[in-house]
């Protein structure tokens, strides 16, 4: 009797962990699944946030903006503040750490270079676009086509005695000239300074400054007499209040368009536009995601905003540089 108890136990203990195991087994099916938590924590790594400082070119400007605005659909949090205080003042935030991308009308000179090296700030110089400087009227000046570079040097030489537009050419109007331009943080100032009058920074005083491009254009479109210049995007968006003046280097007069500063012979006024950016900011992946973004969109976005975008080839050398 006491072997048959024995036997009856065991029996039924093995019943148990069969029934225990086959427990452990099954699934019900409302049991989550633990495939999915992994994945949605991986969709949470991946996920984008923080912010992208960037300041510097207005000209430049429009390009960052509309790239921040696209990124963001995709990465909605992700914060890119643009700021507007001209390449030279981009460039003093950015050699001090202030920003993550400078936005630039010009390369940086050798004492921005040194003040970043002093710093610790090393930095990627990534080409995006060309601009054509465009020099610009009042639709009502109907006597102005055209101006030599050398009459373009008399106007806005640092010596200049030119008051009047008949200073200029004998048969125009006595009428005084109102001159509008970047201000001297402004890269655009820099290019057009030294391409015309010889030397950066190289201007006549008696002219209205301003780094953002907006108030020189409402500045040339109130004033019948005004003269100014700027990037040729802001152009673009103003044309319906604006002339564009041709360009003549000895060739013949050129007016800037798509075309002409594509294939350089909008000259000298044709450039290269710039972003830099901080290579220790390219460890945060929001920031390396975003230039990533600007190079892969550019071809698209920069003939969408007034500027000449780069090849193909080119854009792809500034990946390289980003992932290296």
């Amino acid at each position: 009797m006491f072997f048959f108890k024995n036997k009856t136990v065991v029996f039924l203990a093995i019943i148990l962990v069969l029934a225990l195991a086959l427990v452990g087994c099954s699934k019900p099916a409302d049991e989550p699944n633990n495939e999915e938590p992994k994945q949605e924590a991986k969709k949470e790594e991946a996920k984008l946030s923080g912010e992208i400082k960037i300041d510097g070119s207005s000209t430049v400007f429009p390009i960052t903006e509309a790239m921040a605005e696209e990124f963001t659909k995709l990465h909605p949090d992700v914060r890119i503040p643009v700021g507007i205080s001209g390449t030279g003042g981009g460039f003093k935030k950015f050699v001090v750490k202030e920003t993550a991308i400078s936005d630039a009308s010009r390369p940086i000179k050798d004492k921005e270079a040194a003040a970043a090296k002093e710093n610790g700030v090393e930095y990627i110089e990534l080409t995006v676009a060309y601009d054509g400087l465009s020099v610009l009227v009042n639709p009502a000046n109907t006597w102005v086509d055209s101006l030599t570079v050398d009459e373009l040097k008399k106007i806005w030489g640092p010596e200049s005695t030119v008051k009047t537009w008949k200073d200029v050419r004998p048969e125009w109007p006595a009428e005084e000239i109102k001159l509008y331009a970047p201000g001297t943080d402004s890269g655009t100032f820099d290019y057009f300074t030294e391409e015309i009058n010889g030397k950066s920074g190289a201007i006549r005083q008696d002219f209205t400054p301003s780094e953002d491009d907006n108030v020189l254009v409402q500045g040339i479109a109130g004033d019948k007499n005004a003269l100014g210049f700027f990037g040729f995007a802001y152009y673009i968006e103003n044309k319906d209040k604006l002339k564009a003046v041709k360009i003549d280097s000895g060739q013949g007069p050129v007016g800037p368009s798509f075309e002409t500063i594509a294939d350089g012979s909008y000259t000298p006024l044709s450039r290269p536009i710039f972003i830099y950016v901080n290579k220790a900011e390219l460890k945060r992946p929001e920031v390396k995601e975003f230039v990533k973004f600007y190079m892969e969109n550019a071809k698209e976005l920069v003939p969408q905003v007034g500027y000449v975008a780069l090849s193909d080839d080119k854009y792809a050398e500034n990946l390289k540089k980003i992932v290296q």
